[in-house]
């Protein structure tokens, strides 16, 4: 048979789910609202173990780039946790860790050590956030540390001078705590457009994430690139079905 004949093998394309998480503890009795953003330490473990058994790879943003690129195929998701809260490095560590995975870990640079700001009125929840030590722990563990902004505002409110400091300066001072280049950036609120965007591309972030939902496909603008919510409610099955399924991209 003509080699021009013959059927070349072509590894598929999978879509790689972007997962996002906030807080990996219980939620306090006194939340009032957004408790979906709680996950149980031993859910996320079952999660994660799931991930491993469905031929899954976790991987942090910085280790999906080249999936995101589309320089390499195969079974991933990302992981990645916004704001910074402690509860990260007490008890999703040890899970990512178990199954050999990484992580990103967006964090908002000036509250370091101190608390929810931005939102802690609405919530009616202080909850800790990681110190400069902690963050390092975070990071010599191998996982990733990303930008989340400076102090969490509506990047799209932003002058332009407030708009680079938020977004270049937390870059500087977390790469000032970790002592490592920081190259992944994500929206607070999901709130982007294009002048956000390209501020953070200016900015020499590789990527940035939002808040819009489905799974990312290469050739996808990598400073839009889509999440799957993670939410208390969401057991093993509705989690799967976000995974592994288009569920989630037909929704966006």
């Amino acid at each position: 048979m003509p080699s021009s004949l013959k059927q070349q093998h072509v590894e598929p394309t999978f879509p790689v789910p972007i997962l996002m998480y906030h807080n990996v503890s219980r939620p306090p009795r006194e939340a009032r609202v957004y408790r979906s953003l709680y996950v149980a330490p031993r859910a996320f473990a079952r999660q994660m173990a799931l991930l491993r058994r469905a031929g899954y790879t976790g991987l942090s943003m910085r280790d999906a780039m080249p999936y995101l690129r589309g320089e390499r195929r195969g079974r991933v998701a990302v992981i990645t946790l916004d704001d910074g809260y402690l509860d990260n490095l007490e008890n999703a560590l040890p899970a990512l860790l178990a199954q050999g995975f990484t992580a990103t870990c967006y964090v908002v640079s000036a509250t370091l050590g101190s608390h929810n700001l931005w939102d802690e009125q609405k919530l009616g929840v202080r909850k800790r956030l990681m110190d400069g030590a902690q963050l390092r722990q975070w990071h010599d563990a191998g996982m990733e540390v990303g930008a989340h902004s400076r102090s969490h505002p509506r990047l799209t409110r932003c002058d332009e001078p407030s708009l680079r400091d938020e977004i270049a300066g937390s870059r500087a001072e977390l790469e000032d705590v970790i002592g490592a280049t920081v190259n992944q950036f994500c929206y607070p609120y999901g709130d982007t457009d294009q002048r956000v965007a390209e501020a953070a591309r200016q900015a020499g972030y590789e990527a940035a994430t939002a808040t819009r939902r489905g799974r990312a496909r290469p050739g996808m603008d990598l400073f839009q690139l889509p999440r799957v919510q993670v939410a208390r409610h969401h057991w093993l099955l509705p989690f799967a079905q976000r995974v592994f399924t288009a569920y989630e991209d037909r929704r966006a």
